[in-house]
């Protein structure tokens, strides 16, 4: 948090349009709308961008929690545990009444992440893809029951 604190992450800063592009990958950006600042005063756009991102950006935590995880040789029990934990906390700070869901994290992040590393032209050694598929598993017991 000190490093986020020193960066300037956690202090108010001016959301530009710029942000907003880099935030959402450019799914809710319209090209032709760079030339019409007119495009990002519309609060349904805002809106749209600003959920992309969070969509985003809960799959990619996701993602470097279980990469970590594997690469560190932490069972999927305890890491899963620990990763439906610190996704469950994310979701709730997002908040944006109960849009972004652990489940829905989860679900992007294996249909949006899983496929690469699995494929059986995957440069991950087997170790990996194992660790990934239990750590698969176990998420999916946690954060999506039934």
């Amino acid at each position: 948090m000190a490093v986020a604190d020193e960066l300037g992450y956690l202090r108010e800063h001016p959301v530009t349009p710029e942000f907003l592009l880099l935030w959402s990958a450019g799914v809710a950006w319209v090209p032709e709308s760079a030339e019409d600042p007119a495009y990002l005063r519309d609060p349904e756009v805002v809106r749209r961008m600003c959920r992309m991102g969070a969509d985003l950006q809960l799959a990619k935590l996701l993602d470097a929690l279980v990469t970590a995880g594997v690469a560190a040789g932490v069972d999927a029990g305890e890491g899963g545990r620990l990763a439906a934990e610190v996704v469950r906390i994310a979701c709730d700070l997002v908040g944006d009444a109960g849009r972004s869901t652990p489940e829905g994290v989860f679900r992007t992040w294996r249909v949006a992440n899983l496929p690469d590393v699995l494929r059986p032209d995957a440069g991950a050694p087997e170790y990996g893809k194992a660790g990934y598929r239990a750590y698969d598993a176990e998420l999916e017991r946690l954060l999506a029951p039934g």
